[in-house]
């Protein structure tokens, strides 16, 4: 009979031991499991700067749902393009989506080493001097001169403190033009430029791919035989030290490209369409897995 309690104690004894045992190696795996998500989860905030151009929109909310998917958190913070480079090279903003070179080269000279260009969307995106294309006698910058008072010497421009704006009043002193620049928001010059062309009168405005208003409206872009508004590199601009600071949302950056096509297809999209500008951006992604994956380093 002893041993028979004996036996039933030592089993019991194995039991509990064994069971102990498999309750520490399952608590131990579920600490490195949270060690592991831990791991994975992002702190860092990254910041985007945001003009307030169309073309802006759709790679800056493509490239941050793609970082929220990797973890990290995202800020947008809307400014003009001066304000965007300020707060770049002070460590205010991360990001800029929608850099044009060598239009912004200036702010690139400005700031040194505070910043970075850091990937290429796009290599070649027309600007310049735009007019309808009703306007047959018109096709470059010096055909202008002499028929100032028909545009009743006025171009219409956007914000004061884009580059563009001061490109557009070198580009009137080297023509020695009649006319000044008229200046506004994006949305305010094609206001007035369309109620000129609604009545088929002569206008000429700042233009650039990709926009809308390629889509909508028959324009040509003025030739000029002094290097005005040359053919633009899209980038990437980054603060300096965000590979330091963020290195898997620097990588994804840096590995960042999109199609100038691509892009105007979503601003129809948002701005004739009226779609939720993170929605059309949504689409792209699901669309485009092996794009984001590669751009992700995967």
């Amino acid at each position: 009979m002893k041993k028979v309690l004996f036996g039933l104690m030592t089993a019991l004894f194995l039991v509990l031991v064994i069971g102990c045992s498999a309750e520490g190696e399952e608590s131990s795996g579920e600490s490195n499991s949270e060690g592991e998500q831990a791991s994975e989860s992002k702190d860092e905030t990254i910041k985007f700067g945001v003009t307030p151009w169309t073309s802006t929109v759709p790679p800056t909310k493509i490239a941050s749902l793609i970082l929220q998917d990797m973890g990290y958190k995202v800020e947008e913070t809307e400014t003009n393009v001066g304000g965007v480079f300020m707060g770049l090279s002070r460590g205010d903003l991360d990001v800029f989506m929608d850099a044009w070179f060598p239009m912004h080269e200036v702010h690139m000279e400005k700031f040194g080493d505070k910043l970075e260009r850091t990937a290429v969307s796009y290599p070649k995106a027309e600007t310049g001097w735009v007019v309808p294309a009703y306007m047959e006698d018109v096709n470059s910058i010096s055909d202008l001169k002499g028929m100032e008072d028909e545009f009743g010497n006025e171009m219409f421009g956007i914000e004061e403190g884009a580059s563009a704006t001061k490109e557009s009043n070198e580009l009137i002193k080297a023509y020695d033009l009649d006319m000044k620049q008229v200046n506004s928001s994006e949305g305010g010059m094609m206001a007035q430029a369309i109620r000129l062309m609604e009545q088929e009168k002569p206008v000429v405005f700042f233009g650039w791919r990709p926009h809308t208003m390629f889509n909508k409206h028959d324009l040509k872009i003025l030739s000029n035989d002094q290097g005005f508004f040359e053919s633009s590199s899209v980038e990437v601009v980054t603060n300096s030290n965000l590979s330091e600071r963020a290195p898997e949302a620097y990588e994804f950056l840096s590995n960042w490209n999109i199609s100038i096509d691509e892009v105007e297809k979503m601003i129809v999209e948002i701005e004739e369409n009226g779609k939720d500008p993170e929605k059309v951006a949504r689409e792209w992604i699901e669309n485009n897995q092996d794009k984001v994956a590669e751009m992700k380093g995967e």
